[in-house]
């Protein structure tokens, strides 16, 4: 049955309760919190958290049940929800676009979970709706939020989009180019598997494969595709074959409401690149991505998620009206850089509670106030 779309763009839905009054934005509200004030708040909130989870709970009936986390992977975060401040951060957000970046959905229960708390919690808004929001200068509506996936393997066909076609949630997909239609695996997972199957490469101290993928990304790509070539051709065994999506996967997915943009040609780290590679990737993708959409992209995604200026020329010159970063913050309801918008980094196995946290923008404060500390 072919799926109602929001329009124009957007899917409005009632605000939760107890939100903040809109107002106009006025840059970067959870920067501005004092280091110390906040650093005393979340102690406090961890404090809480550790009382709530002692021993056994009682359910509705006065029944004692186990107190066990089935999302260990979060328990670290999940202390945040308690803080004293996180009424405040939700507040906040409410007037802040939070664009959520994923990959892929391994765990399509827990998806689920994060896209049902949106609906009660955010506006779901499409890419067509933060276009327009920069074209004609009007701030999206308050609680906005545009989920995105990058790099775009099959789980975003096979289990993103029946869940975000049944709660009419739109989405955007960044695509790698160069391999729809093939089978061949991501090369950061290609250089893992070779690494731990005896592979080897000049450039590279392979004894520990854990440090293998930030050892090439810290290579100039010329040195990067070199120690790739040295790897496949040195490991014992090639790796397993992993099915791409297909340019036809590519129209259901437009046609089910999870719009198509550039993610270049082979997802190089572009700092790292010389100014005619740079060119050739985001001009090679685009190309590609035209031919077989019918139309060209209009949004693109940073590969690794940082800002490059050279990559911005060349997305003005393409007509590009949208670019997004991985750097964890939310952004402003119009954003101020259209093609420097900000995303936050989520996993599909993320719980409700730490998925909570950071969509309020408190998660991502603390992640930063620490790394401040330690510096």
């Amino acid at each position: 049955m072919a799926r109602a779309r929001p329009a124009p763009g957007v899917r409005a839905l009632p605000p939760p309760s107890g939100c903040a009054a809109d107002r106009h934005d006025t840059g970067r509200p959870t920067d501005r919190l004092h280091g110390e004030h906040l650093h005393k708040e979340l102690l406090h909130g961890e404090r809480r958290h550790g009382e709530h989870h002692q021993g056994a709970h009682r359910d509705g009936g006065g029944r004692h049940r186990p107190a066990v986390d089935t999302e260990q992977q979060d328990a670290r975060g999940e202390w945040l929800r308690f803080a004293p401040v996180q009424p405040l951060f939700r507040a906040l957000a409410a007037q802040r676009l939070a664009v959520l970046a994923y990959h892929g959905v391994t765990d399509h229960r827990s998806f689920g979970a994060q896209l049902d708390r949106l609906q009660r919690l955010a506006t779901p808004v499409s890419l067509d709706a933060v276009l327009q929001a920069v074209t004609e200068r009007q701030p999206l509506p308050p609680r906005s939020v545009l989920v995105t996936f990058d790099d775009a393997d099959r789980s975003v066909l096979t289990h993103a989009l029946p869940a975000l076609d049944a709660r009419g949630i739109p989405a955007t997909a960044f695509v790698i180019s160069e391999l729809i239609g093939t089978e061949r695996p991501f090369w950061w997972h290609e250089a893992d598997f070779l690494a731990r199957h005896g592979g080897r490469a000049r450039s590279l101290d392979c004894g520990h494969p854990s440090q293998l993928l930030r050892r090439l990304k810290a290579m100039p790509d010329p040195d990067r595709r070199r120690s790739l070539h040295e790897l496949r051709v040195s490991a014992d065994r090639r790796p397993p074959r992993q099915e791409q999506l297909t340019p036809g996967d590519l129209l259901a997915l437009r046609d089910g409401g999870v719009a198509i943009g550039n993610h270049t040609q082979g997802h190089p780290c572009l700092g790292r690149c010389d100014d005619d590679t740079v060119r050739a990737e985001i001009t090679g993708a685009h190309e590609a991505l035209t031919r077989w959409l019918g139309e060209p992209p209009t949004a693109f995604a940073y590969p690794d998620g940082g800002h490059d200026v050279r990559a911005e020329i060349v997305l003005q010159e393409l007509g590009y009206r949208l670019g997004f970063l991985s750097d964890h913050r939310l952004g402003p309801r119009l954003p101020s850089h259209p093609l420097q918008i900000s995303r936050l980094q989520v996993d599909s196995t993320t719980s409700t509670r730490r998925f909570d946290t950071i969509l309020s923008g408190l998660e991502p404060a603390y992640r930063r106030w620490r790394r401040q500390a330690v510096a």
